[in-house]
């Protein structure tokens, strides 16, 4: 079963203009031609790319160790 959707479009007229000539021309109607378009573009698109991997940056080390409080105090105060 072939199930048709009806939509509304806002085309440009130059666009609309040239549309009508090329169904005109060919016999096909307008719903068509857009239709064998959106499907040629849609056709190209393809899968999306996988994104490569993050980067990574060496921070230096840790500092201090934020489990012992006190050095943490104490770092906090020398501020």
């Amino acid at each position: 079963m072939v199930f048709h959707m009806k939509t509304t479009l806002m085309i440009d007229d130059t666009v609309m203009i040239r549309l009508k000539q090329e169904a005109a021309r060919t016999g096909r109607t307008m719903s068509e031609l857009v239709e064998v378009a959106l499907r040629r573009l849609l056709e190209d698109v393809g899968p999306a790319e996988q994104p490569g991997p993050l980067p990574s940056f060496d921070s230096g080390g840790a500092l201090l160790d934020v489990a012992d409080r006190e050095s943490l105090y104490r770092a906090m105060e020398a501020r």
